[in-house]
């Protein structure tokens, strides 16, 4: 049965989310700033500002709601505005009306966790990140599980994917992660995100039951030092200079995705070796063969 499902900050992620529904035949609208991006989708256009109060009342009504709001920089304002405000703001408006979706759900972050000695992780455990990004992320959160509306919370890893190829373009450089410690990173691949979004959404429309609350990374947490040592093997690269892990001023877990794989979802890139592939050959950084 077609379904109307709502994308609110649909960009990147939200694209490749929005081809994915309209291709099972449902109705999607995509809500951003500025819509003209969306010309030429499919995706209806919807030019909205969520942080204007005002603007609130043009939404429209959807079965689903996806939220995959991005902060506009990396600072603890644009956090509370884009995420926690900004969420619930649309709580309130959808709950105040007479038809509600049937689900909400909200994107955030694996920024939540405090952990960093290389510990496992999964969806119980204790997320106490002291840093303004894990802090909003959970207030977010907090505000979904206190919804009258249904929702569910996906944690997304480091997304990577066509045009996030920073540590491609490090290895390039010669630069590479120290192998010691051990800076464990974890990741999943943009279409990957879309896919879990719309497997998620496709369980709740056949009347699966939801978690409220998914983990969602791939299939390899692995040290840095492994990944990018990898990827100068791909593009012929010796390295030549140690940098400091960027990890090591946030965190070093390792993500645990059963929850979601119980589901039956299967990774179309179930490690970086097959997701760096794909970036890699359609970035043109693989030398061409002589």
């Amino acid at each position: 049965m077609k379904k109307t499902i709502l994308i609110l900050g649909c960009g990147d992620i939200g694209m490749v989310l929005g081809r994915e529904l309209l291709g099972a035949g449902h109705r999607v609208i995509g809500a951003r700033r500025s819509a003209a991006a969306l010309e030429g989708t499919g995706i209806e256009p919807l030019a909205l500002d969520l942080v204007d109060e005002d603007a609130l009342s043009a939404l429209p009504d959807a079965d689903y709601v996806v939220y995959i709001l991005s902060a506009d920089r990396f600072d603890e304002a644009a956090y509370r505005t884009a995420y926690r405000d900004g969420l619930k703001a649309v709580l309130r408006t959808y709950e105040g009306r007479e038809e509600v979706p049937k689900r909400l759900f909200f994107v955030s972050s694996t920024s939540v966790y405090a952990q960093k000695e290389g510990e496992r992780v999964d969806e119980e455990s204790p997320a106490e990140a002291a840093g303004f990004s894990g802090t909003v992320m959970r207030e977010a959160e907090q505000a979904l599980r206190e919804s009258a509306l249904a929702g569910t919370t996906v944690r997304f890893s480091g997304i990577y994917g066509p045009g996030r190829d920073r540590l491609i373009r490090q290895v390039q450089e010669g630069r590479i992660a120290p192998k010691a410690p051990p800076m464990y990173s974890n990741r999943i691949h943009r279409d990957d995100c879309a896919g879990v979004l719309a497997h998620l959404i496709g369980l709740d429309m056949a009347g699966k039951p939801l978690d409220d609350l998914y983990l969602a990374s791939d299939c390899a947490a692995e040290p840095l030092h492994e990944v990018m040592l990898w990827l100068a093997g791909q593009l012929k690269v010796e390295p030549t200079e140690v940098i400091q892990a960027p990890l090591r001023k946030r965190a070093s877990k390792r993500c645990d995705n059963s929850r979601l794989l119980e589901t039956g979802y299967v990774f179309r890139y179930p490690s970086y070796r097959e997701g760096y592939a794909q970036v890699m050959k359609e970035g043109g950084f693989l030398a061409e063969p002589v």
